[in-house]
């Protein structure tokens, strides 16, 4: 981040086969991981990342390899055992229970917008996602938020020591239920880190607009569409564990699946 940058924030939470190097602390789950009699079954982790691991990747390293052309999974980059020991769901429910966010739908253009306490979002509506469920039926808490009533929790987060030439970062913080997601989308480059749980990735290049419904899930887009694509027609696809951070081009067109209740930080380069 540019020295004297003060980010933005963003809230939201939308419901290689290598091995996978965590950072420390990352052990359990935070208490999110609440599935009750009858909830559907988990969903899989894709056969094969085809997204490049990279721990202790350099700074000219990153900017020559991946910003502007490529995704990358970063790893040891920063330690964020404390920040992770602050979002569990015991701790998040005792400091910003009764702040009230704003919710969003979870289609690719969010317009609806209802407004309740944290503590109401996490206790009704953090569930496993309806497959048969619309993108406009689901909503999810997004943005419109002042960055000072959650500055106690975010002072303690480090994000990517990485920044790019006349960005400004701005944070988005994230908590879904399993199989939640948000469709295709595109936007600038920025980074995404997994707290908790698990959160799997669809990325196409910015030439390569993908096959979609707005106004469907991800999951169902997994289940409806993702089966009839030829193997050169689908996309770039890695599960992001806790701890790790995956970075995303300029214009990269990407679509999101949490496999289980995760808690997770972008960092956006507007």
């Amino acid at each position: 981040m540019a020295p004297g940058a003060r980010p933005l924030l963003l809230l939201a939470v939308w419901t290689l086969a290598a091995p996978v190097l965590r950072g420390a602390g990352d052990t359990g789950d935070g208490g999110w991981q609440r599935r009750g009699p009858g909830a559907p079954a988990a969903v899989a982790e894709e056969e094969r990342c085809a997204v490049e691991r990279r721990a202790d990747l350099s700074y000219a390293e990153f900017v020559q390899q991946y910003a502007f052309s490529r995704p990358v999974i970063l790893q040891r980059l920063t330690d964020n055992s404390r920040f992770r020991a602050l979002c569990s769901r015991e701790r998040l429910l005792a400091s910003f229970g009764d702040t009230v966010v704003r919710l969003s739908t979870a289609n690719t253009y969010s317009y609806r917008k209802v407004d309740l306490p944290f503590q109401d979002y996490v206790e009704h509506l953090l569930h496993p996602q309806d497959p048969s469920s619309l993108g406009n039926d689901t909503l999810y808490f997004f943005g419109d938020n002042d960055f000072s009533e959650w500055a106690s929790l975010f002072q303690h987060y480090s994000p990517p020591p990485f920044s790019l030439l006349g960005t400004t970062a701005a944070y988005s913080f994230g908590i879904a239920g399993a199989g939640s997601g948000v469709p295709f989308h595109w936007h600038g480059p920025g980074f995404s880190e997994v707290i908790y749980g698990r959160k799997r990735w669809f990325l196409y290049p910015p030439e390569k607009t993908p096959e979609f419904h707005p106004n469907k899930t991800t999951l169902a887009w997994l289940q409806d569409v993702y089966p009839t694509l030829a193997p050169s027609e689908r996309p770039l696809e890695c599960t992001v564990q806790a701890g790790e951070v995956l970075y995303f081009p300029d214009r990269w067109w990407h679509a999101t699946l949490n496999l289980d209740t995760s808690v997770f930080i972008s960092t956006f380069l507007g």
